[in-house]
């Protein structure tokens, strides 16, 4: 993505929820620290990839770019509560709750999601009239009971249920693949993409989403509140599910590479068909770069424990 393209984004995340002036002092706070601690935008940038890529107008990519990162956003603040992960820091900084308290953090989690859907729809509004049902169908399903929540109630009682790689994966479906599908997939529907190309996407965003979920897996096994930027050794703590604590830390970066080699297959079929997409081989490049230093980690690790 071009510079001038990643300054938009970052401006647009900042000013696309508009605070009026008489807004309570408390939230208006916490939402200006949500709003300008954005974190890199990765999940936007290939949703404005993707949508330019299908040649959507740049207003559109960046209403669904921004929607999206919004919705990913209020997500995060669910996750860090105390009755969630109970987490103390997200982006290298104190978790929004921890400001401004639990209600401060679900208000602002609010708002983001009723602003995020306005930005959606009128993404949507904006697009051929035959592809926006099959789009927000789309987006509920996998943000609803269907999907995200559904996931995270399962990661919320994973203790009850069978506990092993099985369920950990299923969970990781209903969370992470759920918003990486809405990440590939929702601007494809939008622009037209084919019904083969909507079937690579959505292969691409379950093998790319579990690898997403199994290095934060072992970034939470590996790496310390500051290399990792939230708080670590969370999963262990609270009973949580981790293909790290699963299968080994080895076991867990062999799992992670083959999700990432059957996504090079679905990534070579679809840059076959639709060339405007070659920029999704930058973005696996990137994952297997992240894949070289995790693994090294491992080594260390390992080399560590046996000594």
């Amino acid at each position: 993505m071009f510079d001038y393209q990643k300054n938009r984004l970052r401006r647009a995340f900042t000013d696309s929820l508009p605070l009026p002036e008489h807004l309570d002092s408390h939230l208006k706070q916490a939402l200006t620290r949500v709003l300008t601690n954005h974190g890199s935008l990765i999940r936007p940038e290939i949703v404005m990839d993707l949508a330019l890529g299908y040649e959507l107008p740049l207003g559109v990519a960046t209403d669904l770019a921004v929607g999206l990162e919004y919705f990913h956003t209020a997500s995060l603040l669910f996750d860090d509560l105390p009755s969630m992960d109970d987490a103390v820091e997200r982006r290298g900084t104190p978790c929004v709750h921890v400001e401004f308290g639990d209600s401060g953090a679900i208000l602002s989690a609010l708002a983001l999601i009723n602003r995020a859907y306005f930005l959606i729809w009128r993404a949507a509004a904006q697009c051929s009239p035959a592809n926006q049902p099959v789009a927000l169908a789309y987006l509920e399903h996998h943000l609803g009971v269907g999907g995200l929540l559904h996931g995270q109630s399962m990661d919320l009682h994973y203790e009850s249920l069978p506990r092993g790689r099985e369920t950990a994966e299923q969970i990781a479906i209903g969370k992470t693949v759920s918003l990486m599908r809405l990440t590939l997939v929702l601007p494809a529907i939008l622009g037209g993409a084919s019904a083969q190309e909507l079937h690579l996407l959505n292969r691409i965003a379950l093998f790319w989403g579990l690898s997403y979920q199994i290095a934060d897996d072992l970034k939470d096994v590996l790496q310390n509140s500051t290399e990792s930027g939230k708080t670590s050794s969370r999963d262990y703590s609270l009973g949580r599910p981790n293909i790290a604590l699963i299968l080994g830390v080895d076991g867990a970066v062999q799992r992670l590479q083959r999700f990432i080699a059957m996504g090079d297959t679905m990534v070579r079929k679809l840059v076959t068909l639709q060339p405007n997409l070659r920029f999704l081989e930058a973005i696996r490049a990137d994952l297997g770069k992240e894949l070289i230093i995790l693994t090294q980690s491992a080594c260390t690790e390992t080399v560590g424990a046996s000594s």
